[in-house]
């Protein structure tokens, strides 16, 4: 990681300033939500629009908040194929507590896919860590906004050093 920080993008700035960048945008939006800094203890989220983000790692990768808890009970399994339908918006263009254009696959009759934590395959480890994770404090239908940054975003836009919000639904296909 220390030879990316040295290296310059080809916009001129050096990937210290693009995660400094990236702290920023966060923090710009997060500043408008209720934040709580850990999860409960109980895994008991206060639920629905106004519910608060929550801080799901020790590095302030990902905060999500809980739309929807879920049926309790109905708990993923490790390798376990699951689908899920997104929104996703780039949080370098929120600005005056309005969020950009999303774009994703909340409207198309395909959803993606993913094998829970088993990321030794390219169609789990494409979406990066960050949209499991809700799974691991939530059941199979739950839904959340979940605050991505890039380490724990799409694999292919990593280098870009980009958060986005994305709103996902996951579920089981029978």
């Amino acid at each position: 990681m220390a030879a990316l920080a040295m290296t310059s993008c080809s916009d001129g700035k050096s990937y210290a300033q693009l995660l400094n960048e990236e702290d920023m945008y966060t923090n710009n939006f997060l500043a408008d939500q209720h934040v709580e800094l850990a999860i409960p203890a109980d895994t008991v989220f206060e639920v629905g629009p106004n519910a608060p983000y929550y801080r799901l790692d020790d590095d302030g990768m990902l905060y999500m908040q809980v739309l929807k808890a879920g049926t309790k009970d109905n708990r993923v399994e490790d390798d376990e194929q699951i689908y899920f339908r997104y929104t996703r918006y780039p949080l370098a263009l929120y600005s005056n507590g309005e969020l950009p254009t999303g774009e994703g696959n909340n409207i198309s009759l395909s959803p993606a896919w993913f094998r829970y934590n088993n990321f030794q395959i390219q169609t789990s480890y494409q979406w990066g860590q960050g949209v499991q994770m809700p799974l691991r404090y939530l059941p199979v239908d739950c839904e959340v906004n979940i605050v991505i940054k890039s380490q724990m975003g799409i694999t292919d836009e990593s280098a870009n050093v980009q958060p986005y919000l994305w709103k996902l639904t996951y579920e089981r296909r029978q």
